[in-house]
């Protein structure tokens, strides 16, 4: 325990007086996929849909109901609250329908299952006020969670909130470590395999993809995602992570290039209080995060804590750090 604590101090001087600059890059377009222009996913249509291990029927068009969220596995979950399942007209989407039933998010927006629903309150807040933006504003769903939560009154986001926080979070994000990727296309706020096919090399990114698509079109909570990190980056991130990159030089403890994550997010990064858990949580979300608190479009109150932790971090120590806590078991 001195130890950790020790750790701890050398890394927060080392970072205190850095200053607000975050380290010169490009933004990570993997990441933050935006749409290209005039895109369109499947349109709706009036055929009957199913997906394996369910009873129930959807139409393309049912499916794509902002105002509906398709329950394919009802099983699975606690009845929802109206505000989850339905919305209200105009301008509050169903939560459902991005978060989807079980909370498990996708990479474009986030996995909500089991976050605290005091955090949650918090992050709409953030929201509301401006203090949480993306670092792409072009980007759609972050965009829109800031129009739903100026749109929705405290019943709603509590009503919401209580209903995630009591689900739990499934292993989702299937991580393979690679040094060749399938090519990808942005599709629906995210990236998906190219009908042209082909492979290509990974090149430092995080490539976070449908397992199968067909059903992720469908919004089946059943089928997940997998997400190709860089050869090493597990290693190097749970370095980073449990050690904040502190090591002994001389019999003496070097600072880190960051705080260690397990320090405010618990020892096993399940979370601790009102600081979020991130074990088993979407590595492409996750670097946009760390991004985010970097370059200052999230500054809540929370964002506070974050500040020091991120400040050195280059999008190669995100890469690594999203890879390594992404593949522990929620």
């Amino acid at each position: 325990m001195k130890i950790c604590f020790f750790i701890l101090t050398l890394g927060v001087a080392a970072l205190v007086g850095m200053g607000a600059g975050a380290p010169a890059g490009n933004i990570p377009y993997w990441a933050f996929p935006v749409n290209p222009p005039g895109h369109h996913r499947t349109r709706g249509s009036d055929v009957i849909e199913h997906v394996p291990g369910s009873t129930g029927t959807y139409t393309l068009k049912q499916v794509q109901n902002l105002f509906g969220v398709p329950d394919w596995h009802p099983g699975e979950h606690p009845p929802m609250p109206e505000i989850v399942s339905h919305g209200r007209r105009p301008g509050v989407f169903a939560c459902g329908y991005c978060h989807l039933p079980t909370g498990l998010g996708r990479p474009e927006n986030s996995s909500i299952a089991g976050l605290p629903a005091a955090y949650i309150v918090e992050q709409i807040a953030d929201f509301r006020s401006g203090a949480r933006k993306s670092a792409e504003p072009r980007m759609g769903p972050p965009a829109g969670m800031i129009r739903v939560a100026k749109a929705a009154t405290d019943a709603e986001v509590q009503a919401a909130a209580e209903y995630f926080s009591a689900l739990k979070l499934k292993p989702w994000i299937r991580v393979v470590e690679t040094n060749t990727v399938p090519k990808t296309e942005v599709s629906g706020n995210m990236l998906v395999v190219s009908k042209g096919g082909g492979t290509e090399p990974i090149a430092g990114r995080i490539i976070e993809t449908p397992e199968n698509l067909e059903r992720e079109e469908l919004r089946d909570t059943d089928s997940g995602f997998i997400a190709y990190v860089p050869v090493g980056s597990i290693e190097r991130g749970k370095t980073l992570v449990t050690t904040g990159g502190a090591r002994v030089v001389g019999g003496r403890i070097a600072p880190g290039i960051t705080i260690p994550c397990e320090t405010c997010h618990g020892p096993d990064l399940k979370g601790l209080g009102n600081v979020p858990a991130l074990a088993g949580r979407s590595p492409s979300y996750l670097v946009r995060q760390l991004y985010d608190f970097q370059h200052h479009t999230r500054f809540g109150p929370g964002a506070e804590l974050m500040k020091a932790a991120v400040a050195r971090l280059s999008v190669d120590d995100m890469t690594a750090i999203a890879a390594y806590l992404a593949s522990r078991t929620p």
